[in-house]
């Protein structure tokens, strides 16, 4: 299997002369650390406990569809195109982006609809349909959001925040910008047409955030999205993932599939190597997790070398909400269904407030519906249609036996869509798979099914999350949603751009 298995973890084996890095996870984060390593000279292997790469991004193939299971958006191409930069190439080498306009359709109960354009002037004119009094407000977010976007993503998104004085040297802007206030409430100052509210407010859920808690540091989303658009893979997000495992090979670093991570050792404070299921022993210089920053710290690492993320801190983090996907293919094309498009019920914070708050499974829903084969007609048989369509729905802090209430909901889903965007659905059906917050925790090994990790209030941001460097562990490295600076594709890219700046450079030895 390993040439170091058998060997005790204390001095790290080397073949080539080159420091060893063991990256846990092959998750966007996971990927995207391993080429940045590769490329500054470590020699890399991953280990993955799911028999295909990706993590949240893996790919489903059923029936002769083709299902992206996790995140299907890009908005920040760029930090694909420097993974490829890096090693000689250009993303469009190996990846086609296709942008997409609109970027998503949101239809409220009341039958309106909004779609949100890529291109700024007919923007505009669609905020002014919806509310002509509103258009100088809505252009005053914008360039507010631009701002943010400067400040939060641009400065500070791949800067470490390894002290509190890095906390207190932005602490002034970020209040200057309004990060005290939710995106909600930030929002509202801007626009009053409660539709237009929800358009631009909407985007913390993508991150696993409540709009109306997370800090509205996250209002800059709505820039990076005009800023760079938003764009899909040809042949899925899978795409990506592949063409960055090919990247990897093609640096001499390696994946290990169905190899799980019991333990980080730890000798003198300092990270040494990984423990396998199996028992097995792999010896590293460096050890990057990918994993859940908060099963990281609280399932890989014993108690007595943890400090700052203790069992009780971890136990009094707030965590994000889950998902409860369903992937289904029909018989039939919907050709006037969008790319994206937000359903949404006929409570908004209620229904937000029982999923972050309450923690309970409501009966109604709003809903997130993901059509790739607008885009992509190869993602299924000829004539047919792939989807996936998602519920926020608490994580497992609600007592919910998914294991029973699976099926019923799903019928509850399939009837709301059959009643608004997807007549007849039901008979139309020919291939159906489900994804719960069990499956999060089971699968993917996310603390309480957690869909993001930590949820990304002001007090578990920045400094206040897990640091890209452990605090509590010499050697160790996080990357992921779990960390600086958070959830999403842009954010989880960057945690591994992070690793330039903490991770000693590579030195060959003899």
């Amino acid at each position: 299997m390993y040439t170091d298995l058998e060997r005790p973890p204390t001095s790290p084996a080397r073949h080539d002369g080159k420091p060893s890095a063991v990256v846990i996870g092959s998750g966007f984060g996971g990927l995207a650390a391993a080429i940045r390593l590769g490329a500054r000279g470590y020699r890399v292997t991953i280990l993955e406990r799911l028999d295909q790469p990706g993590g949240r991004a893996r790919v489903f193939h059923q029936d002769g569809f083709t299902f992206d299971a996790g995140p299907t958006i890009v908005t920040a191409p760029f930090l694909f195109e420097e993974l490829w930069q890096l090693c000689g190439r250009k993303l469009s080498d190996d990846v086609e982006l296709r942008s997409l306009d609109p970027f998503y359709r949101i239809v409220f109960d009341d039958g309106t609809a909004i779609d949100c354009r890529a291109d700024a002037a007919a923007m505009r004119e669609e905020v002014a349909r919806i509310s002509p009094q509103d258009v100088a407000g809505y252009e005053r977010f914008m360039r507010h959001s631009e701002e943010i976007y400067r400040i939060g993503f641009e400065q500070l998104g791949a800067v470490p925040f390894t002290s509190l004085a890095d906390m207190a040297r932005v602490a002034p802007d970020l209040l200057r910008l309004g990060g005290l206030n939710s995106v909600y409430r930030l929002v509202a100052k801007f626009v009053r047409h409660p539709h237009l509210r929800f358009a631009l407010s909407f985007h913390p859920l993508f991150v696993g955030g409540n709009p109306f808690t997370t800090t509205s540091v996250y209002c800059l989303i709505s820039f990076l999205e005009r800023r760079w658009g938003v764009h899909f893979a040809i042949g899925g997000t899978g795409a990506l993932v592949r063409g960055m495992v090919g990247l990897i090979e093609g640096q001499g670093g390696s994946i290990q599939y169905g190899q799980e991570v019991t333990e980080i050792l730890v000798a003198d404070g300092k990270a040494t190597g990984v423990r396998l299921a199996d028992g097995g022993v792999l010896r590293a210089d460096v050890v990057v997790s990918n994993a859940d920053a908060a099963w990281t710290y609280g399932k890989l690492l014993k108690p007595g070398v943890r400090k700052r993320w203790t069992d009780r801190k971890l136990a009094r983090a707030r965590y994000s909400m889950s998902l409860f996907v369903w992937y289904f293919g029909t018989r039939r094309q919907y050709p006037d269904i969008s790319h994206h498009t937000i359903l949404l019920g006929p409570r908004y914070r209620p229904l937000i407030k029982d999923i972050f708050d309450n923690k309970v499974l409501a009966e109604d829903f709003s809903l997130y519906l993901h059509r790739p084969t607008a885009t992509d007609p190869s993602l299924a048989p000829p004539g047919c249609d792939a989807f996936y369509v998602l519920s926020p729905v608490p994580h497992l802090d609600s007592g919910v036996d998914w294991g029973r209430q699976a099926e019923p909901y799903r019928r509850a889903i399939e009837r709301r869509l059959a009643e608004t965007l997807l007549p007849g659905l039901a008979g139309e059906i020919v291939t159906s798979r489900l994804f719960t917050p069990q499956d999060f925790q089971d699968q993917l090994l996310s603390s309480k099914g957690a869909a993001f990790g930590l949820e990304p209030i002001l007090t578990q941001s920045a400094w206040f999350r897990p640091h890209n460097r452990s605090e509590d562990v010499q050697g160790l490295y996080l990357v992921g949603a779990g960390t600086h600076p958070g959830a999403g594709v842009p954010g989880v890219l960057s945690s591994a751009r992070i690793l330039d700046s903490v991770v000693p450079h590579a030195t060959a030895r003899p």
